[in-house]
């Protein structure tokens, strides 16, 4: 179950115990879930008791009760298929635990999708057009107007050419032009450094930071994550197997904490385009790749030693698959490269 079905789940559930007079509220237009801040808070958060309380017109004595809200979704939720434990935290939001094949779902919907995973149409029906001279000013304005025309296209809105009238992006400028910091970067790191930063922070571009290959470099963890995702796929093809998330069991922290990022790969590209903030995508990426390469060491993909290749292996497989198309299709919407190699 990916975080727009849970989305949608609850909204559902929202809309059922309204039409069975438990619930005396004007159902949304939508419902955002979200991963918890810190472990041990379920899968993923959703503060829907607090937004239906603001707006409750029910008249039963508690009158706008977050707690007694989210009690009665609670109960019907517990009872959907995929969703094996919700909580309640004050002051009244919906922890919500998958059982562990929802998450074997959400592998096989990344690698279903592909390059197209984190597309969207949430923004359908949306025109954007920035202010004339937003493109053909300073590099980095530049750069920030054409990721976000991207970031916005993929959620099925409708990015227009600069226009009069259209909207300004406040951007802080690099201070370089764009050939000086091509020949000292090259295209990705340049990239990087520019849309790495909040829009109003001034961007790093130290040549030695940028571009060492060490883990201390967020760019490079990136780009080797997504390089040794795609080494386990060649390194069980020789071993003989390949990956597969059917039917899979992901119950390790280390996994579950990958997925989560996995899931909530979608929103961030929506987020990032609605706040016209492409860090926001790149700090999901370095997430991720963190992530990746803990649940890699924790949980090995690979057979070890006289180990033959597993059931275990192959969902491992497939997920590592599932991380590294994250990182190669957040890395394209930056505009950046993603390696095979590394």
């Amino acid at each position: 179950m990916t975080p727009a079905q849970l989305s949608r789940t609850v909204l559902h559930t929202v809309r059922r115990a309204v039409e069975d007079d438990e619930l005396c509220v004007t159902v949304p237009d939508r419902v955002k879930v979200r991963t918890p801040p810190r472990p041990g808070c379920g899968d993923y958060a959703t503060n829907v008791a607090l937004q239906l309380a603001r707006g409750d017109r029910g008249d039963r004595g508690d009158g706008g009760d977050p707690l007694r809200i989210a009690e009665i979704l609670r109960r019907r939720l517990v009872r959907t298929p995929g969703i094996a434990r919700v909580d309640i935290a004050a002051p009244g939001f919906l922890n919500i635990t998958l059982d562990a094949t929802s998450h074997g779902h959400l592998v096989d919907t990344v690698l279903a999708q592909g390059p197209g995973y984190g597309h969207g149409d949430g923004m359908a029906g949306e025109r954007i057009r920035f202010a004339t001279g937003t493109a053909d000013g300073e590099v980095r304005a530049a750069l920030v107007a054409h990721v976000v025309r991207g970031l916005v296209t993929a959620c099925g809105g409708r990015a227009e050419d600069d226009g009069p009238g259209g909207e300004s992006l406040a951007v802080r400028a690099a201070g370089v032009c764009a050939d000086e910091l091509l020949i000292r970067l090259g295209p990705d790191a340049v990239r990087w450094a520019l849309l790495r930063p909040p829009v109003h922070d001034l961007p790093d571009l130290d040549p030695g930071r940028l571009l060492a290959q060490r883990e201390a470099n967020p760019l490079f963890r990136v780009r080797y994550a997504h390089a040794r995702a795609r080494a386990v796929l060649r390194n069980a093809c020789d071993l003989g197997f390949g990956p597969r998330a059917d039917g899979a069991s992901y119950d390790h922290p280390a996994e579950t904490a990958l997925l989560a990022l996995l899931g909530d790969f979608p929103r961030t590209v929506e987020a990032a385009a609605r706040h016209r903030a492409p860090d926001r995508l790149a700090r999901h990426l370095v997430a991720t790749a963190d992530a990746f390469f803990r649940c890699h060491g924790t949980c090995p993909p690979l057979p070890r030693g006289e180990q033959k290749p597993s059931a275990v292996h192959r969902s491992r497989a497939a997920l590592a698959e599932a991380a590294g198309t994250v990182l190669a299709g957040g890395l394209h919407l930056l505009g950046m490269t993603a390696p095979e190699h590394l």
